[in-house]
């Protein structure tokens, strides 16, 4: 009842509201009621609410996860008027991603996202636009050393300075929140070329937008808008969010400013450099693709999901190794007997390192970090034995696959022995999804893999982390995380200890 319980704590003109709801109710198009009888069957829906009451405002994905148990793999959803179709378990999301790629492609209309992107970006455009966006995408980063030896030095670099930071620290209790600034950094220099000081009043103040657009994302508010647009003039949480939003399009325009005066195609040192360029070559085709809304709107996706996903993973680890000290020696031994002294560890020893490979991958799967991105059918699509109309949204949980009990033996713990055999050996599971599948998966899975695992494993040569003083380990939760964009660990604190 937990949505009930929201409508109720926070009322708005009853009668205004009422009236709004009826009449939007009254002038739905008569045929999508009628292709509701298409689409597979689920739990009746309330008038107005749909099955909001049935969801738990801060875990959805939980919630999809009980009612499959009653529904199946696949059930519809009305989230107010908007019918969506559920996908759960590995098998369910895997069939629809991978074997039916092309239907299940697109993004839905997002209300929020399409004020804030007007349908451009890589990730929720769709057509021509988001594959000629997301092919340039990925060129580019390939050709800025994603994947290679050069990306990697960049993070080593990062990590030296981090490991600085912490040290200024001597042992005293600092946020968790300490450890974004590595990875969002190498996501900077990336983007713009340059990376920032950790104490650089613009670092500073990009890291606080993200952070506060990030929360804004996961609202209650918000979601009441995503669902009844309409309502959106009594409401603020929306408004809040695109001035947030714009505060970051401003700092944005100022480093593409930058890259038109010193652009030059034989030295382009960032992604915004490649994409100006880019803009050069594409002035004589009639409709241009790589526009300038584009060119923000790609940048601003870039920002906001390639640091806030990198970056809460990072906390995730550490507070994990918190809670599991056991765990972490085990991680520090293997690293002491792969690893020269007085030298970092490269992505290469990963090979040699199946227990520490192994933690790296249960943290990704026990978080379910975004638990879902939904998609929405490009064309009619027949999908087991249902009719799904063009522009269906579709939700394909990740959470459920990552916890599918047909995959994995303790589902709900932290189990690092999910990914290893019976020899110690590193074993890759089908149904490790984290970046999706399919033609939407994550782009920067490259980069996140070797990201996590070089700062994770400097990070262990480095330092033992313990809770603050007072603290045990019995004392941190993982079971509340805070909802935002992403599933975030709750603020907390920890202590690094140096080793020997």
């Amino acid at each position: 009842m937990a949505w009930l319980n929201f409508f109720l704590s926070y009322p708005v003109p009853i009668c205004l509201l009422c009236t709004l709801i009826i009449l939007a109710f009254l002038f739905l198009p008569t045929s999508s009621r009628k292709a509701a009888s298409t689409l597979p069957p689920g739990p009746t829906p309330l008038p107005i609410i749909g099955n909001l009451h049935l969801l738990d405002i801060k875990r959805q994905d939980k919630s999809i996860l009980k009612l499959a148990k009653k529904y199946g793999p696949v059930f519809t959803l009305h989230f107010g008027f908007q019918k969506v179709v559920v996908l759960t378990g590995y098998d369910a999301v895997k069939d629809a991603l991978v074997n039916f790629t092309e239907e299940f492609v697109d993004r839905p209309l997002i209300p929020i996202f399409e004020q804030i992107q007007h349908g451009h970006g890589v990730f929720f455009s769709t057509g021509e636009l988001w594959r000629a966006t997301r092919r340039f995408t990925m060129s580019s980063m390939r050709n800025l050393g994603v994947g290679k030896t050069l990306i990697e030095e960049r993070i080593l670099e990062e990590l030296s300075f981090l490991v600085k930071d912490i040290k200024s620290f001597k042992g005293e209790p600092f946020s968790l929140r300490t450890f974004n600034r590595a990875p969002t950094n190498i996501t900077f220099v990336l983007l713009f070329g340059e990376r920032f000081d950790s104490k650089d009043p613009q670092f500073l103040t990009l890291l606080k937008l993200i952070d506060e657009v990030m929360c804004l994302l996961g609202s209650p508010f918000l979601h009441l808008f995503n669902f009844y647009p309409f309502l959106g003039i009594f409401l603020n949480t929306h408004k809040m969010l695109l001035k947030k939003v714009e505060d970051v399009r401003v700092i944005i325009r100022d480093y593409i400013k930058k890259s038109r005066q010193n652009v030059n195609g034989n030295s382009l040192r960032s992604y915004t450099d490649a994409f100006v360029f880019k803009q050069k070559e594409d002035t004589s085709k009639k409709d241009r693709l790589f526009h300038e809304d584009n060119l923000v709107a790609s940048i601003l996706d870039l920002v906001m999901a390639g640091t806030e996903t990198a970056a809460t993973t990072l906390q995730w680890v550490i507070l994990l190794m918190m809670k599991y000290p056991k765990i972490q020696k085990k991680v520090q031994e293997e690293i002491q007997r792969t690893v020269k002294p007085d030298t970092w560890v490269t992505y290469e020893d990963r090979k040699c390192m199946p227990y520490t490979n192994a933690v790296i991958h249960e943290v990704q799967r026990f978080i379910t970090l975004l638990p879902h991105v939904p998609r929405s059918t490009s064309v009619d699509t027949h999908f087991r034995g249902y009719f799904l109309p063009k522009g269906t949204m579709v939700i394909p949980s990740l959470t459920s696959v990552l916890l599918d009990k047909s995959h994995w033996e303790t589902p709900n713990e932290f189990n690092p022995n999910h990914f290893l055999d019976a020899e110690g050996k590193f074993v890759k599971k089908e149904a490790f999804v984290p970046f999706s599948l399919g033609r939407r998966n994550c782009m920067g899975e490259s980069l996140a893999k070797m990201e996590l695992f070089l700062f994770f494993a400097g990070l262990m040569q480095k330092f033992t982390f313990q809770p603050p003083p007072g603290l045990t380990e019995r004392d941190l939760d993982l079971t509340v995380p805070k909802t935002t964009f992403t599933l975030r660990p709750q603020p907390q604190l920890t202590c690094a200890v140096p080793q020997d």
